[in-house]
C-alpha cells in the first residue's frame, strides 16, 4: 500500500499535481512489489493506452458538447426558460432541476461557472436567500459528476470494473433523483436559516450594450455619438468594420466565405480554428438557441445509452433492433451523435460561421488536457496496482473480513478523498484496488460498485479540493460557512447516494 500512501502524501503534503503524483506513485508500487522495471513501465504505459482509448474520447467529446452549449448561450437559456416560469418557493426545486440537466454534459467547474452568476441574479431579484438557491444548483451539478457517465469518475469506474455503461447510467438516474432532492433543495432551506450569503456585486452578471450599426443613430442615453460605432473619443482602426460601414467598403469574410464580425470567436482576417478570441467590438446577431433543441441535443446521447440497456433486457441477442441499438448506444456513437447534433442546433442554427464551430469545438479541448492527463496516469496506476496483485490482496482480505463490495469500495474512496481532496484521484484508486471483487459479481452488481464508488468519491468536500474554494470564492463565504454549507452538503450527497445504492442491491 506504499503506492497509494505515496500518491496521497505527494498530492495532500507536498501539493505535487495529481499526474505527476499518479506517476510516482505507480513507481513506489513497483519498487514495493517487486515488479522488473521494464514490466512496470509496460504496464503502466499500457493502462495510460486503454484509458485514454476508451474514457479519453468520451471526456473530450462530453467536453465538445458543453463547449456548444456554454458558447452558444444554450445553457443561459435553457436556465432562464425554466427559472422564469416558477415562482418563488418553486424556485430551489427549479434550480436543482437545471442543474442536473445542464450538468449531464458539463464538468463541475464548468457548470459553476455557468450557473453561480444565474444564481446570483435570481437571488439579488427575487429576494430568495442566496444558500437556498445556490445549494441545490451545486447538489445537481455535484452528484452528476460524481454518479452519472459521460463525467469522468463514473467512466474511469465503469472502464476500471467492465461495468456495463448503460445499466450504470440507468442506475445512477435512480440514485441521483432523491440524492439531489434531499441535499439540494431540503438541505438547501434547512442551511440558508445558519449561512446568510449575500451576493457579491461584483460576480453579477453584466450584459455589453449592443453598439448602434455604422451610419445609424445612437440609441438615447449612449455615450456613442450619433452615427458612430465607436466609443467616443476612439478612432476605428482602418480597415475595421466601423470604417467600412462608413468608406462603403467591403465586408470582411473568412476562409469559407462566412462575415466576420467584430466580437468573433477567431481572429478577424484569420479565420482559423483556435485562434485567440478577439471579443472587443459590437454585438453580432447571434440568436440564442431554442429551448428544446438545447434540451433534445443535451439529452441525446443520454437517451441512446439508456435505449441501449433496454434492448440488452428486451430484445434478444442478433435480432436486427438489437444489433441497431448496441451501435447508437455505445457510448462513443452516442456522444459523436450529440456533437454532430450540437453543431447544428447550437452552433450554425445560433447564427455560428464554419469557423466559429470549429474554434468552439477546439476550444473545449484544452481546459480538459490536465484532466485527460490526471485520468490516462490515474490508468497506469491502476493496471500496475492490478499486475503487481494488490488488488487481490484487497479482495481477500475483504473476503476475511466478510465486508460487502459495495462497502470496500464506498470505504476507500472515502479515504482517499478526505486524504487528497480529488473525486477522480478517489475513484481511480478504489476502483483498482477493488477491481477484483468485481469478478464475482453480476451485471447489476458491478454496476452498483461502480456508483457506491462515485459515492465514496464525493464525501467531504473541504480545504485540499478545489471545488471548496471556488464555492467559497463565488459565494463569498468564510472557510467556516463553507464548510457547515457546501462540506456538509458533500457528505450528505455520498451518505445518501450509497444509501441508494444498497437499496438498490437489494432489488436488482
Amino acid at each position: 500500500m506504499l503506492g497509494i500512501v505515496a500518491v496521497v502524501l505527494l498530492i495532500a503534503w507536498a501539493k505535487v499535481h495529481p499526474f505527476l503524483s499518479l506517476i510516482l506513485g505507480a513507481a513506489v508500487l513497483g519498487v514495493v512489489a517487486s515488479v522488473a522495471p521494464d514490466k512496470m513501465i509496460t504496464s503502466f504505459t499500457g493502462g495510460v493506452g486503454t484509458t485514454v482509448g476508451g474514457v479519453g474520447l468520451l471526456i473530450a467529446l462530453g467536453a465538445m458538447i458543453g463547449g456548444l452549449l456554454a458558447e452558444s448561450g444554450g445553457a443561459d437559456g435553457i436556465v432562464t426558460r425554466v427559472v422564469g416560469r416558477v415562482s418563488g418557493r418553486a424556485l430551489p426545486w427549479a434550480m436543482a432541476g437545471v442543474a442536473g440537466l445542464i450538468g449531464l454534459p458539463l464538468f463541475f467547474e464548468v457548470g459553476v461557472v455557468l450557473l453561480v452568476p444565474i444564481v446570483l441574479l435570481v437571488s439579488m431579484r427575487t429576494d430568495v436567500p442566496l444558500m437556498k438557491i445556490g445549494i441545490p444548483a451545486l447538489a445537481g451539478l455535484s452528484v452528476l459528476h460524481g454518479l452519472v457517465p459521460p463525467h469522468p469518475g463514473p467512466l474511469v469506474a465503469i472502464s476500471s470494473l467492465n461495468a456495463d455503461l448503460g445499466l450504470t447510467l440507468g442506475l445512477g438516474l435512480l440514485v441521483a433523483i432523491p440524492t439531489v432532492i434531499i441535499s439540494g433543495p431540503v438541505f438547501g432551506n434547512f442551511i440558508a436559516r445558519y449561512v446568510p450569503a449575500t451576493a457579491p456585486a461584483a460576480l453579477l452578471p453584466t450584459r455589453r450594450q449592443p453598439t448602434a450599426p455604422a451610419g445609424s443613430t445612437a440609441p438615447a442615453g449612449s455615450t456613442a455619438p450619433a452615427g458612430s460605432t465607436a466609443p467616443a473619443g476612439s478612432t476605428a482602426p482602418a480597415g475595421s468594420a466601423q470604417a467600412a460601414g462608413s468608406a462603403g467598403t467591403t465586408d470582411r469574410r473568412d476562409v469559407d466565405g462566412d462575415l466576420l464580425a467584430d466580437d468573433d470567436l477567431v481572429n478577424p482576417g484569420g479565420g482559423r480554428p483556435g485562434e485567440p478570441v478577439d471579443d472587443s467590438g459590437t454585438e453580432t446577431s447571434r440568436r440564442t438557441p431554442a429551448f428544446w433543441p438545447a434540451v433534445i441535443t443535451v439529452l441525446l446521447p443520454v437517451v441512446l445509452m439508456l435505449l441501449r440497456a433496454i434492448g440488452e433486457l428486451a430484445l434478444d441477442e442478433g435480432t436486427a433492433g438489437r444489433k441497431t441499438l448496441d451501435i447508437v448506444g455505445t457510448p462513443i456513437v452516442a456522444l459523436l451523435a450529440g456533437v454532430i447534433l450540437a453543431m447544428f442546433t447550437l452552433g450554425y442554427q445560433a447564427g455560428f460561421s464554419r469557423s466559429q464551430v470549429s474554434s468552439v469545438l477546439g476550444g473545449s479541448l484544452p481546459p480538459i488536457a490536465g484532466i485527460l492527463l490526471i485520468v490516462a496516469a490515474g490508468g497506469g496506476f491502476k493496471q500496475v496496482l492490478v499486475d503487481a496483485g494488490v488488488g487481490n490482496l484487497v479482495a481477500d482480505a475483504a473476503k476475511d473480513a466478510n465486508l460487502s463490495p459495495l462497502l470496500l469500495g464506498w470505504l476507500v474512496a472515502v479515504g482517499i478523498r478526505v486524504a487528497t481532496g480529488s473525486a477522480t484521484v478517489a475513484t481511480i484508486t478504489a476502483a483498482g484496488i477493488v477491481a477484483p471483487l468485481a469478478a464475482t459479481l453480476d451485471r447489476p452488481g458491478v454496476a452498483l460498485l461502480a456508483l457506491a464508488i462515485g459515492c465514496g468519491s464525493l464525501f467531504f468536500s473541504h480545504v485540499n479540493d478545489a471545488g471548496f474554494w471556488l464555492v467559497k470564492e463565488y459565494f463569498g463565504l468564510t472557510v467556516g460557512q463553507t464548510i457547515k454549507s457546501w462540506s456538509v452538503m458533500e457528505t450528505l450527497i455520498s451518505v445518501i447516494g450509497f444509501a441508494g445504492v444498497l437499496l438498490l442491491d437489494l432489488v436488482v
